[in-house]
Order: structure tokens, then C-alpha cells, then sequence
């Protein structure tokens, strides 16, 4: 039972040691959160529309998009508003949004008072669809290809450096394909 006790710090040493070294390993972005959707069909939704038609999943598919989860009570929503703006105007993404536990009045306000970049906006007031997506906070930005699935996601705000690294090389990837 002595030895035992000796062996026991020795033991759980190794355990964290072998953590740290898979968790720190070269390549890996701690920040990266895994999907489970990554190469599937996107769930299935069909939601409200924010100003007018509403959005489905079977409607989007025949190119590659853009989903973006975003709310107007979200700050890093805003800070990454400018960075959709342009991939709307400049770089001619098809984006699409979804309006998250939100109000969407609050919505339309945000969206009169920063610009609209969203082809469409479907409304998921009990955060459903989100939940379907493995949503884990607003923004979340999902690509999918133009059968509907999912080939990237992106947790937080987009950075240029995503956009121009990531995003873009993909979307044309999946555009010739």
C-alpha cells in the first residue's frame, strides 16, 4: 500500500505530461474548436425571414456560401461587421445570416445602422437551428459546399488574416469543384 502511494505522484506526473504534450503539439490551434458536422450535410432548417423570405437549407444549396450566426447584442458581431461588408461587396461572397436568440427588431437596427451584407437573413429566436449547428456563441461562421455540406467553420470573429489565409482559397476551391 506504501508503494503504492510513492508510484500514485509518479503516475499522474506522466498522465498531464502526456496531456500537455498532445495539447501542445506543433500544428494544433488551441483555439480551434472540432465540429462534428465537418464534411456532413448541414442540419436540415428552414427559418422566418428578418425582411421578408425566409431561409432554407435545401434553397442555399447549388453553390458554395457563407452562414453567419450573428445577434446585435454581440460585440465581436460588430468588431467582424466591416470584415463581412467587404466579402459582400468586394469579394462578391455569397453570405448568408442567421440572427441568433435575438430580437429582431434589435436586428434590423444593427444592420440599418452598420450595412447588410447578407443576401438573406433567416430569424432563429430560440437559438434551434444554432443548437442543430453545434453553435457554441454568436459569430460562427459556417462553409458549405454547394451540396450543403459543411467544410469549415469558424468560432469568433473573422480576422483578415482567416479571410485572406482560409475563406477566400476555400471558397474558390469549392467554386471549381
Amino acid at each position: 500500500m506504501r508503494r503504492a502511494l510513492f508510484i500514485l505522484p509518479l503516475l499522474l506526473f506522466l498522465v498531464l505530461a502526456v496531456y500537455f504534450a498532445l495539447a501542445l503539439r506543433p500544428g494544433r490551434n488551441p483555439q480551434e474548436l472540432p465540429s462534428a458536422l465537418i464534411d456532413k450535410e448541414a442540419p436540415a432548417f428552414q427559418l422566418p425571414g428578418l425582411n421578408g423570405d425566409g431561409i432554407a437549407r435545401d434553397a442555399l444549396k447549388g453553390q458554395p456560401i457563407l452562414i453567419n450566426f450573428f445577434a446585435s447584442w454581440c460585440l465581436p458581431c460588430r468588431e467582424e461587421h466591416p470584415l463581412l461588408m467587404r466579402l459582400a461587396e468586394q469579394e462578391h461572397v455569397p453570405l448568408y445570416g442567421i440572427d441568433y436568440k435575438d430580437k429582431p427588431e434589435a436586428a434590423r437596427r444593427l444592420l440599418q445602422e452598420f450595412g447588410d451584407p447578407y443576401r438573406a437573413i433567416g430569424v432563429d429566436r430560440d437559438g434551434s437551428v444554432g443548437l442543430d449547428f453545434g453553435v457554441y456563441g454568436v459569430p460562427e461562421t459556417y462553409v458549405l459546399d454547394s451540396s450543403g455540406h459543411i467544410r469549415k467553420r469558424f468560432v469568433g470573429p473573422l480576422t483578415a488574416e482567416e479571410v485572406n489565409k482560409e475563406l477566400l482559397p476555400l471558397l474558390k476551391a469549392l467554386q471549381r469543384s
